[in-house]
């Protein structure tokens, strides 16, 4: 396991026994006002699609998120609106002069329920259920807008807020249309700070403080097959007409070798990962592999899911089994993601995808991709001083156990253009989606202990961050 250097609870900046009794406390007491608040946002249904749920409900959600900031004494609130049609919200909040500023990041869109039949209780409901808190968003992202504020308040409480923050919630990051992207790109002294918290990770095993030091981009694609001017009998014509989904499905096929492994033509896929493991027992457990069946790909997990791409066919445009009628369809779609690590551009990987769609067609069936969506990957410096005070504040929140680094598969677009921006600033990974949250599946949950510790480890790190900076000659300033 790859630990972080100097991660230790004693060292130099280390918060005081006390002190550290006396927010953790604070922390704990602030839990009841977490999960009201969080049942408030979770009942928002702000899959930022309108084609799926209405636009008036990320609306909704962007204003619950503007006034819970203003409520906190944060000033210059304002509701940002991105190139992509959806809404982000920004707060600042001055610290004491000369104090550092950071950035905290979080993301109030959330995916679709899919198979809202399948939930044990209603997705946008937050429910109690076996020591977990269920709902669509809990995890991924509206509670890590939640552990920002708890741990903002909790300061509050002691001594005060020692940095300057801002903070950036986002209002599309599940749909990976860029808005924040370009917006931040257009506007660059707007997010600007010396350290940057997304909140939008997990630890690798609850219970297990983890930074997350790598996560792969993306690239979203929507492919469709036509082959006929319309349906035809499949009586009539079946066996001689050319059938676009038949098409469509030898193409998805082409994405994988035999024995899973993701094959896009131009595109490498024999990377390593060199850090933390990820057993194969521990993977079929989380994933939840049904019994008897493999998975896929070679080489370890780690790097299946954390160096090397990886594809993935999101959903299929075709008649539903209720209600076939015996026709040769003329039309098919489907969507397809693309993971990729950190040393892959994903522009370029979507172009070697579009090629890789359009050769594989058979019977010359006409072929049309439309690219969708992307995100870049992003690697973090996990030596710097950041890391190191965030190792403590981990350390300390969970009982002196040291900070594991890890990878991640998810994409989180912004990761990458703040850095381009940004380049002097320490970028952090930390969250809430640990894989008991089941994050994008059904009955997505978060752990009520994780949001209490990550909480404490923010706080604990904000006051950790302030201390380092105070007593380094040149301080920064932004």
């Amino acid at each position: 396991m790859e630990q972080a250097p100097h991660a230790r609870p004693d060292g130099p900046a280390a918060t005081a026994p006390a002190d550290r009794r006396a927010i953790a406390a604070t922390v704990a007491a602030l839990q009841p006002r977490a999960k009201a608040e969080l049942s408030e946002l979770v009942a928002f249904k702000s899959v930022a699609d309108p084609a799926q749920f209405p636009k008036s409900e990320c609306e909704a959600a962007a204003r619950w998120v503007a006034d819970a900031l203003r409520a906190e004494g944060f000033t210059d609130v304002a509701l940002l609106d991105t190139p992509d049609g959806t809404e982000s919200v920004y707060g600042f909040l001055p610290g004491p002069s000369g104090a550092p500023t950071v950035l905290l990041y979080a993301h109030y869109d959330v995916q679709p329920p899919l198979d809202e039949a399948a939930w044990i209780s209603p997705p946008f409901e937050l429910t109690e259920r076996d020591g977990r808190w269920y709902g669509r968003g809990a995890a991924d992202c509206k509670g890590g807008l939640i552990m920002h504020l708890t741990a903002l308040r909790a300061l509050g409480q002691h001594g005060g807020i020692p940095v300057n923050v801002k903070v950036i919630v986002e209002g599309s990051e599940e749909q990976g249309t860029g808005g924040l992207e370009r917006y931040a790109e257009a506007h660059p002294e707007l997010l600007t700070a010396d350290a940057i918290v997304i909140g939008d990770t997990g630890n690798f095993r609850c219970g297990l403080p983890t930074v997350t030091a790598m996560l792969r981009g993306m690239a979203l694609l929507r492919v469709r097959v036509d082959t006929l001017e319309g349906n035809l009998h499949s009586g009539q014509f079946g066996g001689a007409a050319p059938d676009a989904l038949a098409a469509l499905i030898r193409i998805l096929d082409s994405l994988r070798a035999e024995d899973g492994s993701t094959t896009v033509q131009g595109l490498a896929a024999d990377e390593t990962w060199d850090g933390l493991q990820y057993p194969d027992d521990d993977f079929r457990k989380d994933a939840k592999v049904l019994d008897g069946v493999e998975l896929i790909g070679s080489g370890t997990v780690a790097d299946r899911v954390w160096a090397r791409p990886a594809v993935t066919v999101l959903g299929i445009d075709s008649p539903p089994v209720v209600g076939a009628t015996p026709s040769v369809q003329a039309s098919a779609r489907a969507a397809v993601s693309l993971r990729v690590p950190p040393g892959v551009d994903a522009g370029q990987a979507a172009e070697l995808l579009t090629a890789h769609l359009q050769s594989a067609a058979p019977w010359g069936a006409r072929v049309a991709v439309e690219q969708v969506g992307q995100g870049q990957p992003f690697r973090a410096d996990t030596a710097s001083p950041a890391y190191t005070a965030m190792g403590r504040a981990l350390s300390e929140a969970y009982d002196g156990q040291e900070m594991a680094i890890a990878g991640a598969g998810g994409s989180i677009p912004l990761c990458n253009t703040l850095a381009s921006l940004y380049p002097e600033a320490e970028i952090l990974l930390i969250g809430l989606s640990e894989p008991d949250a089941q994050i994008h599946a059904v009955n997505e949950s978060v752990s009520p202990e994780e949001l209490e510790r990550l909480s404490l480890a923010e706080a604990l790190f904000l006051r950790s961050y302030a201390d380092e900076a105070a007593n380094t000659p040149a301080a920064p300033t932004r």
